[in-house]
């Protein structure tokens, strides 16, 4: 253990400018260019999971950098807590898919219960992630700490704790369904099927 990871440890964040403590990946700007849609090259899908508003997900996700759907949305407005209530008993993780393009992005439980999840999450008002249940292949987060799918999706920010990253997700931005080709590069042909 470094004295920094020490330190962070003990007072939580250090700086603004260390909101990406490892395993976490970095990224820059460029991801957040303007594309075809927004910041992305697609819009969000339309039949979204446990019940998202759609055209608060398309706003969130392709026309927003700093705002979020409102605190407790996930549990208020959605069918997120019902629908996923029997993985309480089961302790399965959940996916939790890219709203534009449908790539997998976090995969929670892990290394907690379901409940320890949502009692984290009702505690913030958001989905909060943590670094073993971010899929790093599709996740970059920003020197402002902004948390983003590497497709431009907006997705939250990291409010680090005295425990580690914390990645704070709107759930808008991750209720979307897994688009077959997606894992593999094909996500923008996949994404003008869904416009069809």
């Amino acid at each position: 253990m470094t004295l920094r990871s020490l330190l962070a440890g003990m007072f939580g964040v250090l700086s603004s400018a260390n909101q990406c403590l490892p395993p976490c990946i970095p990224g820059d700007e460029s991801i957040m260019s303007k594309k075809e849609h927004g910041t992305s090259h697609v819009p969000a899908q339309s039949n979204l999971r446990w019940g998202c508003d759609h055209k608060l997900a398309d706003r969130i996700c392709n026309y927003n950098r700093h705002y979020a759907e409102h605190a407790g949305y996930f549990q208020q407005e959605t069918s997120f807590l019902a629908d996923t209530q029997d993985t309480v008993s089961t302790d399965s993780p959940m996916e939790f898919f890219d709203t534009n393009t449908g790539k997998l992005l976090f995969t929670a439980p892990k290394g907690r219960s379901y409940t320890d999840f949502v009692k984290e999450s009702k505690n913030h008002g958001w989905p909060s992630f943590r670094d073993t249940e971010v899929n790093w292949d599709y996740v970059r987060v920003l020197p402002n700490g902004e948390t983003v799918s590497v497709d431009g999706t907006h997705l939250g920010h990291n409010l680090p704790d005295r425990t580690g990253n914390r990645y704070c997700i709107n759930l808008v931005s991750v209720a979307g369904n897994p688009v077959e080709g997606a894992e593999s590069g094909e996500e923008e042909e996949a994404g003008q099927r869904e416009l069809r």
